[in-house]
């Protein structure tokens, strides 16, 4: 948090002041009070027995209210997340043979276009959303629409092949987003990958990551598997274990998050959080209003104390 107005806070010297003379003087009235009646037998008797904590509520809440207030003045700031009106999203998602493997149940594709149907759902009615698939290449298999049935339609018809083309699909991502935004002001736009292993064919991921940097769009990843993961290439079982760090590097070099699932639920997971950051934006708001209401709050306690147990206003 920071402070727009933070000559304000000199006013703080005041109420430290109030809060000091007021322990002083109700130490004194205490030291008075008990010189007076030195007799505790006949204080006990005609003083009545009311908590000693009770008159000092008031005062505290007063006290606080003058801070508050006065930090209120001194218009803090703080990164306040605020939802998106419009985005477009663009969800790449690996169709290879790896993704048959079983090290995740029922298989990755499966578990991953499960994920993947519960990410569409949950996004902004108002974002835009496409969806690309690639193996040994990279095609746009809805471009960005607002029209969630056909993206769940598509999700359901997809079949793997062979290969890996990240970089394709990074490209063909782009173009699809440049094709939706032709407007001057654009909405904003973020690409989410989903591959359980290393490009194989295609443009490479080094340049496919540059060329999301120029144009600012971040590139998200998800390693999705595990390292155990097989599959069954001609009676034989092959070994295709998930490739984290290569997915790392392209989130890095085109600004995106990357994220690592082993499960079902973990990818879930995963694409909850990716909903979550792209769905909303941070910014520096004043938030002068939350101190000036927590003042006021404070200011009630000390008059409806004041009056229940005082019978008076502070």
């Amino acid at each position: 948090m920071s402070l727009l107005a933070p000559l304000w806070l000199l006013l703080l010297v005041p109420v430290a002041l109030l809060a000091v003379t007021y322990v002083v003087m109700a130490l004194r009235n205490r030291t008075s009070y008990a010189v007076r009646f030195t007799n505790l037998d006949l204080l006990d008797k005609v003083a009545p027995r009311r908590p000693g904590w009770r008159r000092h509520v008031p005062a505290a809440a007063l006290l606080l209210m003058f801070v508050l207030l006065v930090v209120g003045f001194a218009r803090p700031t703080a990164e306040v997340r605020v939802p998106r009106e419009r985005a477009t999203i663009m969800v790449a998602f690996d169709v290879s043979a790896s993704m048959g493997a079983t090290d995740v149940a029922p298989n990755r594709f499966e578990a991953a276009k499960q994920a993947a149907r519960q990410f569409v759902q949950g996004l902004p009615e108002r974002f835009n959303l496409g969806l690309v698939s690639f193996s040994a290449s990279a095609s746009v298999a809805v471009p960005p629409t607002t029209d969630r049935r056909t993206v769940l339609s598509a999700l359901d018809r997809l079949g793997t092949g062979s290969g890996t083309a990240i970089g394709e699909a990074v490209f063909s991502s782009l173009d699809a987003i440049a094709a939706l935004d032709s407007e001057e002001e654009a909405p904003p736009a973020h690409i989410v990958l989903l591959s359980d292993g290393s490009s194989t064919t295609g443009r490479t991921v080094s340049d496919a990551a540059a060329q999301a940097s120029a144009r600012g769009v971040p590139v998200t990843t998800i390693a999705y598997g595990t390292a155990d993961g097989t599959i069954s290439l001609g009676g034989q079982e092959v070994p295709v274990p998930v490739d984290g760090p290569a997915l790392r590097d392209l989130a890095d070099a085109a600004g995106g998050g990357f994220y690592e699932a082993a499960s079902g639920d973990e990818l879930q997971a995963v694409y909850e959080d990716i909903g979550t950051s792209v769905g909303y934006r941070v910014e520096r708001q004043e938030v002068w209003q939350w101190f000036v209401g927590a003042g006021l709050i404070f200011a009630l306690i000390a008059a409806v104390t004041s009056m229940l147990w005082f019978s008076r206003l502070p």
